[in-house]
């Protein structure tokens, strides 16, 4: 019964977001889901991104928690049009919860609208919230063993980031195995190594945004 019920919950959720395709179609806006554990550095990582993009690109904020509003104020800060999204305990964002704040966003003011998904390696991955693609965050404290572990996230992704570069002396985190993992379950999809705090990678990761962007507006 619980196993009939969850592929209810996702066949409910794939229609939803279905149309949440649809409505970001109509106003030429792209959705990319960013998604990773908690502490990979999603907010730090898109406060950079956002610095980058925001000269050529109208930009937008999603901000999924579980509660506070803690980051959408970082992005409201940045002068960005940005939304909290909290789940009250929900461990990822549904298409629904995506139709029901579009609202809130002057659509065909937006190039880009970016959410940063709850923190969790596991839920976000099953479940397709109308973005135009998707993007997976791992930092280097996390560990080495995580595509392994956690195949899915690094399959249903477009690019991986492996985050705090900056830090890998320190952190006994074998690159090379993470990127080979990578191609294992994700064949030719592009890995970033970049550092939020020293900003080492950031250029590759944004030029292969705007490159991805414009062959999508």
């Amino acid at each position: 019964m619980e196993i009939k019920v969850y592929h209810q919950i996702l066949d409910w959720n794939e229609d939803v977001s279905g149309q949440v395709k649809e409505t970001l179609k109509k106003h030429h806006t792209i959705l990319i889901n960013i998604m990773g554990s908690p502490g990979a550095g999603k907010t730090s990582l898109l406060k950079e991104l956002i610095q980058a993009l925001r000269n050529k690109y109208s930009l937008g904020v999603i901000e999924g928690d579980i509660t506070t509003s803690i980051d959408a104020k970082t992005m409201a800060d940045l002068g960005i049009p940005s939304v909290e999204l909290n789940t009250d305990g929900a461990c990822h964002i549904e298409a629904m919860s995506i139709q029901k704040i579009l609202p809130e966003f002057d659509l065909d003011q937006i190039d880009v609208l970016f959410v940063e998904n709850i923190g969790n390696l596991v839920c976000p991955a099953e479940f397709d919230i109308g973005e135009t693609m998707r993007m997976t965050i791992l930092s280097i404290p996390e560990g080495d063993d995580k595509v392994v572990k956690y195949p899915l996230m690094f399959t249903e992704t477009d690019c991986l980031i492996i985050n705090k570069a900056d830090v890998l002396p320190y952190f006994d985190f074998d690159l090379d195995r993470v990127q080979k993992d990578y191609q294992g379950v994700n064949p030719g999809a592009p890995a970033f190594v970049v550092s939020a705090k020293d900003k080492s990678g950031i250029d590759a990761l944004s030029n292969y945004l705007k490159e991805k962007i414009d062959a999508l507006l």
